[in-house]
């Protein structure tokens, strides 16, 4: 995040990864990190904040009031300058200015500026212009303005993520503390994620956290060296848990998860955990009957396991994603197809034993799909395109990324289809100028990977002007993309994001 006390003018900017650093905050919360929600979330905070000339009738005639963007080095101290309400301490945006804080008397500006500046009204929506990380600056500004900032409200869809070494304070004597999650509590998360934790530090999370038996609904672990009985006695203290993710946990086995799971959970995402086998799947598939979503990359499930769904999960399950299920072939899928068959979202995303054959039976039995995910298969050839184009009238995102045996006939199969809005087609190698041709005429398409495609030219990509409904298009790693190209796109694709 940039400081707004450098020379820095970067508008501050979620990672593609939607990860953000909070900064030490006063009140002893430590540091720790946010990530994004939703796309639409990530689009909202990634851009530079501007505030609108009028927020309020009472701001319509102060055009002498500055309420500028945290984009200026100067703006947030011009922001704090001006509020500091009476009784209210200002603190600045490093521990060590809160000793030099004016009194309110001594603040610049008129007093009608200064009340301007911490009515709560006017806050409320001001603060909807900024981002994650502004929202964590701004809320050290004064007790007023944290007071607005730490309505839920404004936190909605964002996760806290904690690492083991800030979950504890350092004592004189060389002891630990637990840090306050009171800040958290009061912002109304509902969702962490966790990681390197163990056992202990799992405990003394719900010791600690106020809304950790029934506020909590999401918790993610992450490369924490949590053991069966640390699951169990996580998912039986924290009642409100229905989502739950494992990743790169290897210290708990099956055994774990037979006795851990409970009914409530309706989300479950495991993957790189090196224990989870077929029998993981039959375990998922007894105990989670309202299961909605299912996240898998595990290398050591096999066609079996998917054929252990039940009907009630058959008509509950909407999204399965086996990302890397290398021993997955075409059997798994017909096993999968009949037990799952109300399925929208599908993935089998480096599932490299899985043909032509198999992707038929996706379209001839899933027609309800809008999202399929085939990247890093490399047996897929043009026929699987057809499969596609032929039965799944309601796909919406197609994902070919690594799909070395895709040619332009594939993409002719693909035009066909008036309900796709994105495609990507990154690394396909065989793809030119002439597939590109093929999609001029897709209307619907309001995104388009071409990224590390080396046959594509100058030529070819200039073609790309006529879909005028593109938003998003990614040319990175592609030889033809130069730097006239993307001026050309500028100028006649305005509306469009071009990645280079």
């Amino acid at each position: 995040m940039s400081n707004p006390r450098n020379g820095d003018t970067k508008p501050p900017c979620l990672p593609r990864n939607g990860l953000v650093k909070i900064p030490t905050q006063a009140n002893g919360l430590g540091s720790a990190s946010i990530t994004k929600g939703t796309p639409a979330v990530k689009n909202r905070l990634c851009q530079p904040s501007s505030v609108p000339a009028i927020l309020s009738p009472a701001l319509a005639h102060r055009s002498d009031l500055p309420i500028p963007s945290l984009a200026s080095p100067l703006s947030l101290a011009t922001l704090a300058s001006v509020s500091s309400p009476p009784g209210a301490s200002l603190v600045g945006l490093n521990a060590s200015e809160g000793s030099e804080q004016p009194s309110p008397e001594r603040l610049p500006g008129s007093p009608s500026e200064r009340q301007l500046a911490v009515d709560e009204k006017i806050l409320n929506r001001l603060f909807w212009y900024f981002s994650a990380c502004e929202k964590c600056v701004l809320a050290q500004v004064c007790k007023a303005w944290r007071r607005v900032l730490y309505q839920p409200k404004f936190w909605v869809g964002l996760t806290p993520v904690l690492h083991t070494k800030e979950l504890y304070n350092v004592l004189p004597g060389g002891e630990k503390e637990f840090v306050s999650l009171q800040g958290f509590a009061v912002r109304g998360f509902d969702g962490f994620c966790l990681v390197g934790v163990s056992d202990l530090d799992i405990c003394e999370f719900i010791d600690n956290y106020p809304l950790s038996k029934k506020g909590v609904k999401s918790m993610s672990l992450k490369r924490s060296t949590i053991t069966d009985a640390g699951l169990e006695v996580m998912l039986e203290q924290m009642q409100g848990v229905v989502r739950l993710e494992l990743s790169g946990c290897n210290d708990f086995t099956e055994a774990g998860l037979w006795s851990s799971l409970n009914a409530r959970i309706t989300a479950l995402s495991v993957s790189d955990c090196i224990n989870v086998a077929d029998d993981a799947i039959a375990a998922i598939s007894q105990l989670l009957p309202n299961l909605t979503e299912l996240n898998l990359q595990a290398y050591h499930v096999t066609d079996t396991a998917l054929a252990y769904f039940t009907a009630k999960q058959g008509y509950t399950t909407h999204t399965l994603r086996l990302n890397s299920c290398w021993e997955i072939t075409n059997h798994g899928v017909v096993n999968m197809v009949h037990s799952l068959p109300n399925l929208s979202v599908l993935s089998l995303s480096g599932c490299s034993k899985v043909t032509d054959d198999g992707v038929e039976l996706v379209a001839e039995n899933l027609r309800k799909l809008r999202s399929l995910d085939l990247s890093w298969c490399p047996r897929i050839t043009d026929m699987a395109l057809e499969y596609i184009a032929c039965d799944l009238h309601k796909l919406e995102e197609l994902v070919l990324d690594r799909c070395v045996r895709i040619t332009d006939t594939g993409l002719s199969y693909l035009s066909t289809m008036s309900s796709l809005r994105s495609l990507y087609l990154r690394w396909c190698c065989q793809v030119q100028d002439f597939g590109l041709k093929h999609l001029l005429g897709m209307g619907s398409l309001r995104l388009l990977s071409l990224a590390g495609c080396p046959l594509l030219t100058t030529t070819g990509l200039s073609g790309l002007v006529q879909l005028q409904e593109l938003e998003e298009l990614e040319l990175t790693n592609c030889p033809g993309a130069t730097p006239e190209l993307f001026k050309y796109f500028s100028q006649h694709l305005p509306c469009c994001m071009v990645i280079e």
